[in-house]
């Protein structure tokens, strides 16, 4: 998510990467409205959808990362290749709704932050979880740790593409860099969520 909201941020400013930043944004709203119903514990019923998971998020990930591509030979300077039509929320929202640690998320954490009680979040962490543990107790279930969380991410989508726009007002030259290295991101994700699908599958 954060390789296409730096593509877009680039290449066509904050809006378009503020864009794409709300399209990973809404994508967690969908899940946390199924988790609220407890739709999305269905999935996790059926293992044989996860591969499937894995290679449609794969595949749309090396096909973003072909655009990118085109993106950072476009781009010569900052915002140059911005004159097409931004696809960064659509991109974002697409992946995260096929991103299988997104929907493993909302089915384990997610859920147990809809639960009322509370969570010890440094006992979970490997290897500190003794030396840290009763340190970080949050209380689950509450409004305002949902207002949180989702704030989180707000403040995020906001600042993210804002300190990329302003590194690359100084620097001409940082947006075909950030493009490229967007492409080299989404596709080297696509083909670990290609290969971890198809032994899935297999």
């Amino acid at each position: 998510m954060n390789a296409i909201i730096a593509e877009e941020s680039v290449v066509r400013g904050w809006t378009a990467g503020f864009w794409a930043g709300l399209g990973a944004m809404v994508a967690d709203v969908v899940f946390f409205v199924l988790a609220l119903a407890g739709i999305v514990a269905i999935i996790d019923q059926y293992p044989a959808v996860r591969p499937i998971l894995y290679v449609a998020g794969g595949l749309l990930m090396c096909y973003f990362a072909v655009g990118a591509i085109e993106e950072a030979r476009s781009a010569a300077s900052f915002t140059d290749g911005g004159r097409g039509e931004s696809k960064g929320f659509r991109k974002t929202f697409v992946l995260a709704l096929t991103n299988p640690y997104q929907i493993g998320f909302w089915l384990t954490v997610g859920v147990g932050l809809l639960q009322s009680g509370s969570l010890d979040v440094f006992s979970h962490v490997p290897g500190a979880g003794a030396v840290l543990e009763g340190a970080l107790v949050v209380q689950t279930g509450s409004p305002a740790l949902l207002l949180g969380f989702f704030g989180g991410i707000g403040l995020w989508i906001v600042a993210y593409p804002a300190a990329l726009v302003a590194a690359g007002r100084r620097v001409d030259a940082f947006a075909p860099i950030v493009a490229a290295l967007s492409a080299v991101v989404l596709a080297g994700f696509g083909l670990l969520f290609l290969v971890v699908g198809t032994l899935g599958v297999l």
